[in-house]
């Protein structure tokens, strides 16, 4: 897709206006990295000029943190710290809430200080400037419902520019039951990902899936790769899959400008 490294713009005497931080998921999991790609595609048509560290990115070491293991998150930290400040980095967008949530609050006392942006936050900000437009056409009417991601609701009270974009795309939101402040985790940054539900329970991303089926939506929309995973997961489960699609606000955006 043509997406320069920081190291290729560095060579070039070229600092980028954003880095955009991939993240693992977006990175290696093969869902993921179609909404990485929508990403890149809206800010290609809006002329933004961007890079991405390649194979100089690591873990943010999110996941040692959550984990307790603080030694490695240092140390994890302070090696992308050391790259980021290297390259004299200032702004940095990424579509991991998690990724976003570590950048922008934990990284600063370790001396890792940018602006950091979801890509919801970046893409409301390319419209209030005039350099991107939805084209409200060919969503119009579809029924749509949105998940408030942890990392990007509560942890860090991000609530409104994802259900801006979404109401720019011309579709109905309704909003499930539990929203905002008091929305449903979908299980994956509580470890739910990689075990199951302990036994008498049902999976926390089939009750949060329950919640947006109560809405009887075409779309379910998220802002984060591993609730997609969650919620598409959930989707199976329910045998809905013929009825309703979980898809990125970047992948929803993309499908309405035709890139």
């Amino acid at each position: 897709m043509n997406v320069p490294t920081m190291a290729e713009m560095m060579a070039q005497g070229k600092q980028p206006e954003v880095l955009f931080w991939v993240g693992a998921a977006g990175s290696y999991d093969d869902r993921a990295k179609k909404i990485s790609r929508a990403f890149v595609k809206i800010l290609q048509q809006a002329n933004v000029d961007f890079a991405v560290l390649g194979t100089e990115e690591t873990s943010t070491g999110d996941a040692a943190k959550r984990a307790g293991n603080e030694f490695l998150f240092q140390m994890q930290a302070m090696m992308n710290i050391e790259v980021l400040n290297g390259y004299e980095v200032k702004t940095i967008v990424t579509c991991d809430p998690h990724s976003f949530n570590t950048l922008k609050n934990e990284y600063p006392s370790l001396g890792g200080r940018y602006n950091v942006y979801h890509h919801t936050q970046f893409i409301q900000n390319l419209i209030n400037e005039g350099r991107l437009q939805i084209d409200d056409a060919t969503l119009k009417g579809k029924r749509v419902t949105f998940h408030d991601p942890c990392y990007l609701g509560r942890a860090n009270e991000v609530y409104e520019s994802p259900r801006d974009l979404i109401k720019r795309l011309g579709v109905n939101l309704t909003e499930m039951k539990r929203n905002k402040a008091t929305a449903l985790c979908c299980g994956a940054g509580g470890a739910q990902m990689f075990k199951d539900a302990e036994p008498g329970t049902k999976e926390i991303n089939v009750l949060r899936t329950e919640d947006a089926l109560e809405t009887k939506p075409n779309i379910i929309a998220t802002g984060c790769p591993y609730c997609n995973t969650m919620m598409t997961d959930g989707i199976k489960f329910k045998e809905k899959e013929a009825e309703v699609v979980v898809k990125d606000i970047a992948e929803l955006i993309a499908e309405a400008n035709n890139l």
